[in-house]
């Protein structure tokens, strides 16, 4: 059904003003089993009320009521590691496509996105401000972003797409397509690093992103390269620090993570190749974990024979290992998908969170997706563009909220196929999606 449809079909009744979730089964974002069936209130954009006693008669009278049927209503998922602009566009399209038709098939991933249950995404680079803003103000229909802006990277380094004929760089000169677009930013020494985060930060950035090491997906970064200088990695942080906010690194190797360790970043991103006594470094200094268990089909992107597709197979060779040490270490860590290229996979959302299961209880692969995933988020402090709680379902928490048609801490598998088994899809106290009432589906009311 389409949205215009399924506002005309509201027509002539009066807007409830509030939600009431009856008879449901609670999983709320920490937990390892789910509650006793209570009642849930959503007054405005937070939960009001959470109760195992009926709620007066006038006060169910002004709410649109959902009965639950002792569903599951949980927190909405998080993705830790999302690139709203670069999910469906192929790499050619993202350095020669004409900017508007970008943003407009990056509004529809977005839709996708929220109807597959994921109410937020941390966007670690690319130019989403825009996007962001357009969803934040109702004008396209998506999940919150905790954006980034431009990867930041050195020459040469992950993000650094030039061509050779563009080589080399004068300090002045005209930026290159990527710089062009907002998708990655050079540095090349301290002072240009802190000019770049504090570029970021003035445009709406919650965290900064910044490449530490070699990349797949860039043809001229071999995945063993180091790339900034611990100085230049300091900038960032003291410049991020300054606005109340943190560095994330993107960073495979033992070298390129203990060198942003030392630097003060607060999150590494990916780990894929780290060794234990690395491991054992990010436990010890309380340092975040940012990682996903890729798919094989996500080296598809590239051309057989080509040196980014070996790149690929040789960082999820190391996804297993990865996972074990965060696991022995008990490293505080955080569930993203890094889909790039590919609307088909994008579509496996849940099913790349469902497939933590291989390490972790469904409890703590849900947990993680969830509460774990929000205490990151809430790190960017007074840059987080969402004041309030999210990743929980409690009394004064933001109402981002899934009524999953079943028990997924009993069966994890349902997260894979969110068409089916999440009835309604709330966020920010709108629903979005209601299969139990198809006059509201879609309608973000």
């Amino acid at each position: 059904m389409g949205f215009s449809s399924a506002v005309c079909a509201q027509a002539g009744r009066a807007e409830p003003t509030a939600t009431l979730f009856q008879n449901v089964r609670i999983f709320d974002g920490k937990s390892h089993t789910l509650g006793t069936a209570m009642n849930v209130l959503v007054r405005g954009n937070t939960i009001e009320k959470i109760t195992k006693d009926a709620l007066p008669d006038d006060l169910v009278a002004t709410a649109k009521i959902i009965p639950g049927a002792g569903r599951t209503l949980m927190p909405g998922l998080i993705d830790m590691h999302w690139h709203t602009m670069l999910v469906r566009p192929t790499p050619a399209a993202l350095l020669t496509g004409d900017i508007g038709h970008l943003n407009l098939v990056a509004g529809a991933e977005a839709t996708a996105t929220l109807l597959r249950g994921f109410t937020t995404v941390r966007d670690l680079g690319g130019p989403a401000f825009g996007l962001k803003r357009a969803i934040d103000e109702g004008i396209v229909i998506g999940p919150r972003i905790y954006p980034s802006g431009a990867i930041i990277t050195v020459t040469s380094g992950h993000g650094d797409f030039r061509q050779s004929f563009e080589v080399p760089r004068t300090l002045g000169s005209p930026q290159s397509r990527g710089e062009q677009t907002g998708a990655a930013m050079i540095a090349d020494s301290p002072d240009e690093v802190r000019v770049r985060v504090r570029e970021q930060l003035l445009l709406g950035a919650t965290q900064i992103k910044l490449t530490a090491g070699g990349g797949v997906a860039s043809p001229n970064s071999p995945l063993d390269a180091s790339t900034f200088t611990e100085s230049e990695l300091r900038a960032a942080v003291e410049a991020a620090e300054n606005w109340g906010t943190y560095v994330t690194v993107h960073a495979y190797t033992p070298i390129s993570i203990q060198r942003a360790i030392a630097a003060g970043v607060t999150c590494i991103e990916h780990g894929h190749l780290m060794d234990e006594q690395t491991a054992q470094l990010i436990a010890e200094k309380g340092t975040w974990l940012s990682t996903q268990a890729f798919p094989d089909e996500l080296a598809d992107a590239f051309p057989a024979g080509s040196q980014e597709r070996a790149k690929a197979f040789q960082v999820f060779a190391g996804t297993d290992r990865t996972f074990e040490l965060a696991r022995k270490y008990k490293i505080k860590t955080a569930f993203g998908t890094d889909i790039l290229f590919s609307k088909r996979l994008a579509q496996r959302q849940g099913e790349l969170l469902a497939k933590l299961a291989r390490w972790y209880t469904p409890a703590e692969v849900l947990a993680m997706a969830t509460g774990t995933n929000a205490e990151l988020l809430a790190l960017s402090g007074k840059r987080n563009p969402y004041p309030g709680k999210l990743g929980t379902v409690e009394v004064g928490a933001l109402a981002d909220l899934l009524l999953v048609d079943g028990d997924p801490i009993a069966n994890i598998k349902l997260v894979e196929d969110p068409a089916k088994n999440f009835v309604v899809i709330m966020k920010d106290g709108k629903i979005y999606k209601n299969t139990l009432d198809p006059s509201m589906a879609l309608s973000g009311n």
